[in-house]
């Protein structure tokens, strides 16, 4: 039976996808003689646990109950106190974990405390799947930096858009339908100068599923309009850039654009600098990136890629703009390996999903 309620904890810890930032996404189910007393899950950054929402939500006292728990419960004080203690003084007798946390200030640690108390310990139920979803956080937390996803639309020689520039739209409606419930489970989408300019996306997501991600434009010299849809105010906006002039600066401030200076190196931002910003201040734990063939190719070069999301289109340019524009490699030893996780049909179209292999480790 432990199999079955940490599925129940699997998909109740489901619904802080996107709102959780930093935080891994987690659920708990309290049972009690074989039947559930309490549910609860993460719905935010910030929030209470969902150790602590479910004790809450307990219809009977938790004394001598099992709680199962997607991921090791947290034994420091954040934001939150410690779940260990919760769980201690509810009188819980039996902890069954999915995986434990990566992250160094727990890591085991939870566990331990747990035995010491006397409370009986199972780790390791369905331990994979649970591993999958809070994949980003996982890597997020040891890299401190957001975990990458790379979005690629193209045609099947690789292009996202044609000699001339024209790009919409290359994939069908629900290909593009997918792209935006993909937004809707990230915390930032990032784009570049050269996108913003070319297509003036409002890097929204009208999905009807999900959240409204923040906005992350790269705009070194500050050349983007003031008028592009990316400035409208409307959803959480943050540009990078090293000579915005100041008019402009304040005209998005007062729209509530969050303007942020960084020097340039070698003509370019830097994007691990913009990176551990977004991760330690903004706390923004999964980027998706939707720029252009130079953005994804210094984000290729840089190895800065966790995962890519490719949207492939039954159908040939035979040249134009290309997917990715980075260096490249000279040896196919220092190619960059992904592992195919899965590939589905969207109307004419196939989405393949990848994710770096050291990303997994």
């Amino acid at each position: 039976m432990d199999e079955f309620y940490m599925k129940r904890a699997l998909s109740l810890a489901e619904r802080g996808r996107g709102l959780t930032g930093t935080n891994p996404m987690v659920g708990a189910v309290l049972v009690k003689d074989e039947e559930i007393i309490g549910e609860g899950w993460h719905h935010g950054f910030g929030d209470d646990h969902a150790e602590v929402n479910c004790l809450k939500n307990a219809t009977s006292s938790p004394a001598g109950a099992t709680i199962y728990v997607n991921l090791e419960p947290c034994s420091h004080y954040g934001k939150t106190p410690p779940c260990v203690k919760t769980i201690m003084n509810a009188g819980i007798a039996r902890v069954v974990i999915g995986t434990l946390d990566p992250n160094p200030r727990v890591a085991g640690r939870g566990v331990h405390i747990l035995e010491q108390a006397g409370i009986e310990v199972v780790v390791g139920v369905l331990e994979e799947e649970c591993s999958k979803l809070n994949r980003a956080f996982f890597s997020s937390i040891l890299k401190r930096r957001p975990y990458i996803t790379a979005k690629y639309a193209t045609t099947i020689d690789g292009k996202i858009a044609t000699s001339t520039g024209e790009s919409q739209w290359i994939t069908g409606e629900e290909a593009r339908m997918d792209g935006h419930i993909l937004r809707g489970q990230v915390d930032g989408i990032m784009a570049g100068t050269g996108t913003v300019l070319a297509d003036d996306p409002k890097l929204s997501n009208r999905s009807g599923e999900g959240v409204q991600p923040m906005r992350i434009i790269l705009d070194r010299r500050g050349i983007i309009e003031s008028n592009a849809n990316v400035y409208d105010g409307s959803q959480k906006t943050i540009v990078y850039t090293s000579d915005m002039d100041k008019e402009k600066e304040e005209i998005l401030t007062s729209r509530g654009v969050i303007v942020e200076r960084v020097s340039s190196v070698d003509g370019k931002l830097p994007l691990q600098e913009v990176l551990a910003d977004l991760y330690e201040t903004k706390f923004i734990g999964h980027v998706l990136i939707e720029g252009g063939g130079r953005l994804h190719g210094s984000l290729i070069d840089e190895g800065l890629v966790d995962e890519f999301v490719l949207y492939l289109a039954p159908t040939i340019f035979g040249g134009g703009k290309s997917a990715i524009e980075g260096e490249g490699i000279e040896a196919l030893k220092d190619r960059k390996d992904f592992e195919i996780m899965n590939v589905e049909r969207l109307g004419d179209d196939l989405c393949i999903r990848g994710v770096a292999r050291c990303s997994q480790e």
